[in-house]
């Protein structure tokens, strides 16, 4: 991660009233963020570690009772539990990966923007962002390219 994405990373994390996650996901980044500052002497990692910690953290599981550091588990009803954090949170509920989370929130149309960050990596198979289904209806709202190497693709849903 270049300089350019980096700080727009970290403003775009610094703004959110709460990180949700996925179960998969929520396991790598539980497992890495308590302890990154003592495994990674990248500048970014070093100036989110905080940032992540001090975040309220959302995990979408159906298997989970219970999560480390404070974060709360939403097994149930996606639509109602979803709508009650946007109703709280003191900024944006911003979701970080994980397609399962991403095409159940898609679905149920509780996503107002999409960021896409394109990096120049090519990699074979992987799992679909968002499996087949109907059509979904975006509106460009900027692209940006950082660091001359990632690009970020900023849609909103069409009304």
């Amino acid at each position: 991660m270049g300089p350019e994405l980096s700080a727009y990373s970290l403003g775009l994390t610094d703004r959110a009233g709460a990180f949700l996650y996925g179960r998969k996901v929520w396991e790598m980044m539980s497992w890495y963020w308590p302890r990154a500052e003592s495994i990674s002497k990248d500048p970014h990692d070093r100036a989110f570690a905080p940032v992540w910690r001090r975040t309220p953290k959302v995990v979408f599981s159906r298997t989970l009772d219970a999560a480390e550091f404070d974060a709360r588990v939403i097994g149930g009803n996606l639509a109602e539990q979803v709508a009650a954090l946007k109703a709280e949170s003191g900024g944006d509920l911003l979701l970080t990966g994980g397609s399962g989370a991403a095409a159940a929130l898609t679905d149920l149309g509780l996503i107002d923007e999409y960021q896409i960050i394109v990096h120049p990596v090519v990699l074979g198979g992987g799992r679909p962002v968002f499996p087949p289904k109907d059509r979904l209806a975006l509106r460009l709202v900027e692209s940006r390219t950082f660091d001359s190497a990632s690009v970020l693709l900023r849609y909103e849903r069409a009304s």
